[in-house]
C-alpha cells in the first residue's frame, strides 16, 4: 500500500507541474487534472490517487483554491468508492461535495448530479436513478455542457426500459458527433457498443453487428488494442446468437491467441465464449475445459458475482 501511495504522489508532482488549471490568474500552482488520472479497471488505487489530491491541496498554500475543482473531485471519489460498492462512504462523500455546490459553478453540479444517479443505480434503486440523469441531461442541455449532457443520456440508456433504451443512446450518439465539444468524440466506443447491446436485446442482430462493428472501427482509427478486442468479442457474440457458430469460433479462437501472443492476462469471457461455442458444436471435452476455465477467472469479478451468480453457477456447473 506504502509504494502505491508514493507512486500516486509522483503522479501529482508531475500533474502540477504538466497540466493547466482552472483558475491560476495568480501564478500559484496549477491544478492537477484528475480526470486524467482514471483508471475505471483500479477504482480502489484511483481512490487513493484522488483523496492524496484532496489532502495535498488541503496541505500546500503554493496552490490555487477552486471551490468547483473542489466539489468535482469530490464527486469522482465518490465514484471510485461505488464502484467499489463501499455505497455509504460514497454518500457520505457526495454530502460533502453538495455542501460545496452553489448556483454559479454549473459543472461541479450536473456531476454531482451524475454520480448520485450512478450510485442509485449500483445500489438497485434504477427509478431513481433515472429520475437523476433525466435531470443531469436536462441540465446539461440548459447550460450547453455537451459532455455531461451526454454522459447522462448514455445513463438514461442503460436505465430506461429496453423499448426507450435505444431511444437514449441515439440522442447521446447525436451529441457526440455534432458537438463542438471534442472531448465528446471520446464516447463514440461506448455508444457503438452501448447501441449495439440494445439491438442484440431486441433480438436484431443486423442491426447489432452494425453498430459493433462501427464501434470496432473506432476503436482501431485510435489504436485502443484492448478496445478492438472487446469490440471483435462483441461482434462473436452476436455470430453466435445469429447460430452462425463457425465464424463466432474463429473470432474467439483468434482473440485467445492474440492475448497469448502479447502475454496479457486471460480472459474469462472468451474462455466462457469458446466453451459455449463447444457445446453447440457437441464437442463435450473441450467445452467442459473452458466452462472450467471461465469459471475461475469469472468467480474472481466481483460484479458477476453480485450480479449474475446463476450465470456463474451454470460455469461451475458445466465446468465439472
Amino acid at each position: 500500500m506504502r509504494k502505491l501511495s508514493m507512486l500516486s504522489l509522483l503522479l501529482i508532482a508531475l500533474l502540477l507541474t504538466s497540466c493547466g488549471s482552472k483558475n491560476n490568474k495568480s501564478g500559484v500552482n496549477p491544478l492537477p487534472n484528475f480526470d486524467a488520472m482514471w483508471n475505471y479497471q483500479h477504482p480502489d488505487s484511483t481512490e487513493i490517487v484522488f483523496k492524496e489530491i484532496l489532502l495535498t491541496l488541503q496541505n500546500n498554500s503554493e496552490t490555487s483554491y477552486d471551490v468547483e475543482y473542489h466539489a468535482e473531485l469530490l464527486t469522482q471519489i465518490a465514484r471510485t468508492q461505488g464502484l467499489q460498492r463501499k455505497f455509504e462512504e460514497a454518500e457520505k462523500t457526495l454530502e460533502v461535495a453538495k455542501m460545496l455546490l452553489t448556483e454559479n459553478i454549473k459543472t461541479a453540479n450536473i456531476r454531482y448530479l451524475l454520480e448520485k444517479g450512478r450510485l442509485f443505480y449500483s445500489s438497485a434503486e434504477k427509478e431513481k436513478a433515472k429520475s437523476i440523469f433525466l435531470e443531469a441531461y436536462q441540465f446539461g442541455k440548459k447550460n450547453n455542457l455537451d459532455f455531461y449532457a451526454l454522459d447522462a443520456a448514455h445513463m438514461m440508456g442503460i436505465v430506461e426500459p429496453i423499448d426507450k433504451q435505444i431511444e437514449w443512446s441515439l440522442k447521446a450518439l447525436k451529441i457526440a458527433e455534432i458537438s463542438e465539444d471534442q472531448r465528446c468524440k471520446g464516447w463514440l466506443g461506448t455508444l457503438y457498443n452501448n447501441i449495439g447491446w440494445s439491438y442484440h436485446d431486441k433480438n436484431k442482430f443486423e442491426e447489432a453487428l452494425i453498430y459493433f462493428q462501427k464501434g470496432l472501427d473506432w476503436r482501431k482509427s485510435i489504436n485502443d488494442e484492448r478496445g478492438a478486442r472487446i469490440a471483435k468479442w462483441t461482434i462473436g457474440r452476436t455470430y453466435r446468437s445469429m447460430g452462425k457458430i463457425e465464424k463466432a469460433l474463429e473470432i474467439q479462437l483468434a482473440l485467445k491467441v492474440e492475448i497469448e501472443e502479447k502475454k496479457l492476462p486471460k480472459d474469462g469471457y472468451v474462455f466462457e465464449e469458446l466453451a459455449e461455442l463447444y457445446l453447440s458444436n457437441n464437442e463435450n471435452i473441450l467445452s467442459k475445459k473452458y466452462f472450467d476455465l471461465a469459471y475461475t477467472i469469472l468467480s474472481q469479478d466481483l460484479w458477476l458475482m453480485t450480479n449474475e451468480q446463476d450465470r456463474l453457477k451454470r460455469l461451475k456447473k458445466l465446468g465439472k
